[in-house]
């Protein structure tokens, strides 16, 4: 994989066990600082207080919801241009293109597996080439 494994990645979900499958699929693909939220507003909070080079996020949290969190982080200045992916069980495509608008750089439907967690996070750092 051509990604910085260094880079503080944030995971954020309001369901603690998607949380552990998520950071343990991260530490399979070789991701070491990792750190977790339980809704958007909470990881806000932790974005303004620590540079992410990723975020994957999942859409249905309350009270601030994954897609509410794109749009702030994509209104920040400071944090427009990090990574962000969402996680989400409903396929519709209405949400992907909403997402696709408000700048997501990419999108998982679960369930999924660390292959597909690795292909998606590679797509999104297209720019890092094997060394």
């Amino acid at each position: 994989m051509a990604v910085d494994l260094s880079m503080p990645v944030l995971v954020v979900d309001d369901y603690n066990t998607m949380i552990r499958i998520i950071r343990n699929l991260l530490k399979q693909l070789g991701f070491q600082d990792i750190d977790d939220a339980s809704d958007g507003s909470a990881a806000l909070a932790k974005m303004r207080t620590k540079k992410y080079g990723l975020v994957i996020s999942d859409w249905n949290m309350e009270p601030m919801t994954g897609y509410d969190l794109l749009k702030e982080v994509r209104a920040d200045p400071n944090l427009a241009m990090t990574k962000f992916i969402m996680i989400t069980a409903e396929s519709k495509t209405e949400n992907v293109i909403a997402a696709k608008k408000a700048g997501v750089n990419n999108y998982i439907v679960k369930p999924f597996n660390a292959a597909t967690l690795k292909t998606k996070i590679e797509a999104v750092f297209p720019d890092h080439v094997p060394a």
